[in-house]
């Protein structure tokens, strides 16, 4: 059990994802919040707050006390995106926050319906061709990261696929399971047991080089993409506290029974620090913009 920092902690800790329950988020969050609540001898609850991709969890959390019992796990798209797809935030992706630890990558897959005639990249370019605006993609909703990727691979091949927006991966994931959809790209941990389970085809996984995770699976280097989950907390929080946990979850993370969790999940531990975490995320904010930008996509 770890060393309490001046009291703390002296109740349940709360985890705030901005995301709907089932997605890779979530699923990575409660993973972590039961190893550190065993580390720290303190429950972590995790509260799901999802609306407006990730806003409205998101800007909860930068409203919360600094006090080391609120804290934000979210997705790299919805903390570096929609700082660039909102013509206003309710909330400052690097002011607001305190980077603590990027807790896992994963990555996004190109999955079909197992009856729609594509089994890879080109076949899915040819018949979208041949069938102009007839092809629809799910996405989690305007701006997230499966829909930038559709927009992407449209502009990249020059094709007219119909974007589609759900209310969440698990939803747009399962429509297209269900046949209602033939397309979509989706987090590794998300959609990876339906293609084990013959429910998907996998056409190929959004990287620059294979996954360790999946080795097999077509490399699309021309829509690579890293996505990442991370642990933020509210800007103020003592360094003492984000640094106890930053040590606990490292330590958690570096199990063997947590690894193999997360690989289960479909994602693999990152070495990362708060100061590396927050190094990189101006960088990360510059290149969605970028993306962004090139993809015409907006939410006013």
């Amino acid at each position: 059990m770890a060393q309490a920092v001046g009291g703390w902690p002296a109740k349940p800790i709360v985890f705030v994802v901005p995301q709907n329950p089932g997605g890779a988020n979530d699923v990575i969050a409660r993973a972590v919040a039961q190893g550190l609540g065993t580390t720290l001898g303190q429950p972590v609850i995790v509260e799901n707050r999802p609306g407006a991709n990730g806003n409205v969890g998101t800007s909860q959390v930068a409203r919360s006390a600094p006090d080391g019992y609120t804290f934000l796990v979210t997705a790299q798209s919805a903390h570096t995106i929609n700082p660039a797809l909102y013509s206003k935030i309710p909330f400052d992706p690097v002011k607001d926050f305190t980077p603590v630890m990027q807790l896992a990558v994963a990555p996004y897959l190109l999955v079909v319906n197992p009856k729609f005639p594509a089994r890879t990249l080109d076949e899915l370019v040819a018949y979208a061709k041949a069938h102009p605006g007839q092809v629809e993609y799910a996405s989690a909703g305007n701006g997230t990261l499966n829909h930038l990727l559709g927009e992407m691979l449209k502009k990249q091949r020059g094709v007219n696929l119909l974007h589609v927006p759900y209310k969440g991966a698990a939803a747009a994931a399962t429509d297209v399971v269900a046949g209602q959809l033939p397309v979509t790209f989706g987090s590794f941990p998300g959609v990876m047991p339906f293609v084990s389970s013959g429910k998907l085809r996998v056409l190929g996984v959004a990287a620059d080089k294979p996954t360790p995770l999946a080795p097999e699976i077509p490399v699309l280097k021309e829509l690579a993409v890293t996505s990442w989950y991370g642990l933020l907390a509210p800007a103020g929080t003592p360094r003492p506290i984000v640094d106890k946990v930053y040590a606990a979850i490292a330590q958690v993370l570096g199990t063997p029974a947590m690894k193999e969790r997360l690989k289960a999940l479909g994602a693999e531990p990152v070495d990362s620090t708060p100061a590396s975490f927050a190094a990189g995320l101006p960088a990360e904010l510059a290149h969605w913009q970028k993306v962004v930008d090139a993809s015409g996509a907006r939410i006013d």
